[in-house]
């Protein structure tokens, strides 16, 4: 019983951490950014048209450079990607975005110190990332340590 009354104390807690980052200024960003994303007709057509080309360009790597059209679907493919990293609404949800994903890496990682040092929490950030490639970023004895 004591361990499921500790279980619950501490999803209760968990919980309450959610709700925090929820109302955390960064998420706010997110949302804001992501809302502004979704209405934005001209970024809209971007994407949609590099999900198509994208689409194509799978079709013709199962070929590789022998398919007769691949040089010209990979030109339209940076080409278009391009064009979608440089429209600002895009940039401006991906910069949120990573921001977003940065705040949950470092309380993953205080989260798993706390517990120990020998604890590996993935995060998916190179600034995380240890010598061992594990992205633990404890310190631990493998010599991993946040940079």
């Amino acid at each position: 019983m004591f361990a499921t009354l500790e279980s619950t104390k501490i999803i209760d807690q968990a919980e309450q951490l959610a709700n925090w980052v929820l109302q955390s200024d960064i998420v706010k960003e997110y949302r804001r950014c992501y809302h502004i994303l979704k209405n934005d007709t001209e970024a809209q057509q971007l994407i949609s048209e590099f999900t198509k080309i994208k689409d194509l360009y799978e079709d013709v790597q199962r070929f590789g450079k022998y398919h007769p059209d691949y040089r010209k679907i990979t030109k339209e493919l940076r080409d278009v990607k391009r064009t979608v990293d440089l429209n600002d609404h895009v940039a401006n949800f991906k910069k949120a975005e990573n921001e977003v994903q940065s705040l949950l890496d470092e309380i993953s990682v205080q989260i798993g110190q706390a517990v120990s040092v020998h604890i590996k929490v993935p995060t998916g950030n190179p600034f995380f990332e240890s010598s061992c490639g594990g992205g633990c970023g404890t310190g631990g004895s493998c010599g991993c340590k946040v940079s």
